[in-house]
């Protein structure tokens, strides 16, 4: 049985798996409201000496305004079938930097994946609302950004061959592999006698 104290630090992976989705989700989300309430229609905002623009830019392309629209669709099912891999192993990540970089994946896909699903032309189809201009980068939005760094982390973590998954959670106790027995069983064995010998006694004694 596992107790409360091995289940915590699972845990504690899962709750920062969520937690960083979630903050990823509803920074990408809100941001995304704000833009296109504010600088729909608008000139561009130019900071930093132009070197950053803020603008409303409608994406029918894959990812940071590259592909052909032909291929939206692969890859919203790709991002929805990415979501819910990681859902589906997510109690069994082995370390807290895997925690992080899955969650800036699944909030990242989860944000994109919220344009394509319920924004114009319609479901599976939806333009991404891109708004952060930075040369010699195409225009991007905050679920770009979280995915490209948590693909990062991803390389950086397996060059450094850390696993993703912790076999020791990868089984409740019902489930673990039954292990090999070894039974030591008497058997006997004739012992040689010389000819005209006696005899041996057998288990009830002698003769």
């Amino acid at each position: 049985m596992t107790t409360n104290g091995e289940q915590r630090t699972p845990r504690c992976r899962l709750a920062v798996l969520i937690g960083v989705a979630t903050v990823v989700l509803a920074a990408d989300s809100a941001s995304k409201a704000a833009v296109v309430a504010l600088l729909s229609g608008r000139p561009h905002v130019r900071l930093l000496g132009g070197v950053l623009t803020l603008v409303v830019a409608r994406n029918p392309d894959a990812g940071f305004g590259i592909g052909e629209p032909a291929l939206t669709m692969a890859f919203t099912a790709i991002a929805a079938g990415t979501a819910l891999a990681i859902v589906r192993y997510s109690r069994r990540i082995s370390s807290i930097r895997w925690a992080v970089a899955l969650g800036l994946l699944l909030g990242g896909a989860m944000g994109n994946l919220a344009d394509r699903l319920f924004r114009f032309p319609g479901p599976l189809q939806g333009w991404v609302v891109d708004w952060i201009r930075f040369p010699p980068w195409p225009t991007f939005n905050i679920a770009d950004s979280a995915i490209t760094c948590g693909t990062l982390l991803i390389v950086v973590l397996a060059a450094r061959s850390t696993a993703i998954l912790d076999v020791h959670q990868a089984r409740g106790d019902g489930d673990r592999e039954p292990r090999a027995v070894l039974v030591l069983v008497p058997v006997p064995v004739p012992v040689p006698r010389e000819p005209g010998s006696a005899p041996l006694p057998g288990p009830g004694g002698p003769p």
